[in-house]
């Protein structure tokens, strides 16, 4: 059942992100903040997200992971999303985050990217993760490098630069 991957951090709820909350998710993919880096600035169709709700739906019943809404405590509203999606190739999926602009700078990207990590290390058994994100996305990169990734690819990827980062082993969060 997907609710029961509701994971809570000192100032977040993460929620799985249901096939209802397609408005919702739409709003944040739309946004131009959140789509300069992770749409390549493309404005997805309501059918593109819907789609990925279907996606991850599929994944939270069959692996136990795929996006999850990022919710403030205080005032319970939705500030974005983090998860974990497979964006190439992959044997394993990567970390994705992504928050509203309003959001940004108050340290909830890394709150709620750490509790996923943990997730990964203590839940589902993973011996390492990945996240990439476009090199000129210094707050991506920040929020890698505050959860214990390290650079260790630069690539590009359909004409741009995009970094990837990697963290090992088993990690007990304390967010």
């Amino acid at each position: 059942m997907v609710m029961n991957w509701v994971f809570e951090t000192q100032r977040l709820l993460l929620k799985p992100i249901l096939e209802s909350d397609l408005n919702a998710l739409h709003y944040i993919f739309i946004n131009p903040y959140v789509r300069k880096y992770l749409c390549d600035d493309n404005i997805f169709s309501l059918k593109q997200v819907e789609e990925m709700l279907v996606e991850s739906q599929k994944l939270f019943n069959e692996k136990k992971f795929g996006l999850w809404f990022i919710h403030t405590k205080d005032e319970k509203e939705i500030i974005g999303f983090v998860g974990l999606w497979y964006f190439f190739d992959e044997t394993q999926p990567q970390l994705v985050y992504a928050l509203l602009p309003e959001a940004t700078k108050k340290g909830y990207a890394t709150e709620a990217a750490g509790k996923i990590l943990e997730h990964c290390f203590d839940e589902l058994g993973y011996q390492y993760l990945f996240a990439s994100c476009d090199q000129p996305n210094l707050e991506s990169k920040k929020v890698a490098e505050r959860i214990g990734m390290r650079e260790v690819e630069e690539k590009i990827v359909d004409g741009k630069p995009l970094l990837f980062f990697k963290v090992e082993g088993c990690r007990k969060s304390t967010v």
